[in-house]
């Protein structure tokens, strides 16, 4: 009784004083296992607080849907925006969230590139190539995944500018040789890498040049001539915080991602950074490409959504007879 006794006082003593629950998208496990531990240091140094920060991954849109349910995250770091519109929606947080950090309240970008296999030997270099006959195509699911909304988006983009007229039907041709849909976008790096299923991978940069490194060189990454700029968002939410006396640790972990330090360790996961200096530093490991965004070319996110994720909208259309 003694030792369990003693057992129950070094775990008290060792308990952080603060602790937070982040809830992610899928492949920024290892961004966020950087950060939390750059943050922990910088948050004892500056309050003499200790802090843990625990981390929920899924796909962003799943996420979005547990935090709704009742999943008491006290803050988000979603694919995109409308996720984090969604759980605002239910109540649970500040309607202008975006407002209340710089950049809408996105601390980094991104984009979406193909994962094919070592040497390319599809050939595949554009969105183009994802219709020709001898191509399977591998992409997430998009009514669970922010990976996967952002790549179906570059590839009607890219086919509307190709031929408007002809997008839905070159759409629902690459769909029905998709293999299948993972409901997030580790699990489809899973699927591709792995378990060796499909040609080319539609995926986030940061999740690409992952996969490289750890195929040890059996998938390499081609950047198309065009994609999609992607503004994953961050947000503290209200009735969590509120309610676990976590406010002002939140708002400094999200503070803390516009900061020289976690911008180079954004930078160094493959997340092109917001903050001048350090993009400058890494201009090298982030090949140029012409990027839109989805306000410019779809009308922005609520829109996108009604028109090709909602029930019966066109991706449901064109993936019924799958």
């Amino acid at each position: 009784m003694r030792l369990y006794a003693l057992i129950l006082l070094a775990a008290a003593l060792a308990a952080a004083d603060d602790v937070l629950l982040n809830a992610s998208y899928d492949p920024t496990r290892e961004l966020y296992k950087a950060v939390n531990a750059a943050f922990a240091a910088h948050w004892q140094k500056t309050t003499g607080r200790t802090v843990e920060v625990k981390q929920s991954h899924g796909g962003s849109g799943k996420q979005a849907r547990s935090v709704i349910e009742g999943l008491e995250a006290d803050v988000v770091t979603l694919a995109i925006g409308l996720d984090v519109d969604e759980i605002a929606k239910s109540g649970r947080l500040a309607a202008d969230w975006a407002k209340r950090l710089p950049d809408n309240s996105s601390p980094y970008t991104s984009t979406i590139v193909f994962l094919v296999r070592a040497g390319n030997p599809k050939g595949i270099k554009d969105w183009s190539d994802l219709g020709r006959a001898d191509v399977a195509p591998l992409i997430a699911n998009p009514k669970t995944s922010g990976a996967a909304r952002l790549a179906y988006l570059a590839a009607w983009a890219a086919a509307e500018r190709a031929d408007h007229a002809g997008a839905e039907a070159w759409m629902a041709g690459w769909l029905k040789r998709v293999p299948t849909f993972d409901p997030g976008a580790r699990g489809a790096t899973t699927t591709f890498v792995r378990r060796q299923i499909g040609d080319v991978l539609l995926t986030w940069e940061n999740e690409a040049h992952l996969a490289v490194a750890e195929s040890k060189g059996a998938t390499q990454v081609v950047v198309p001539s065009r994609s999609i700029l992607a503004e994953p968002p961050v947000a503290w939410i209200d009735a969590v915080v509120q309610k676990r006396g976590t406010a002002a640790v939140a708002k400094a972990y999200l503070e803390f991602l516009a900061s020289e330090p976690a911008q180079e360790i954004a930078a160094k996961h493959l997340y092109r950074p917001r903050l001048t200096a350090v993009a400058e530093r890494h201009k090298a490991d982030f090949p140029a490409v012409e990027l839109f965004t989805v306000d410019a070319v779809f009308g922005g996110w609520a829109k996108a959504q009604a028109a090709h994720f909602a029930d019966g909208a066109s991706f449901d259309r064109l993936t019924t007879s799958k």
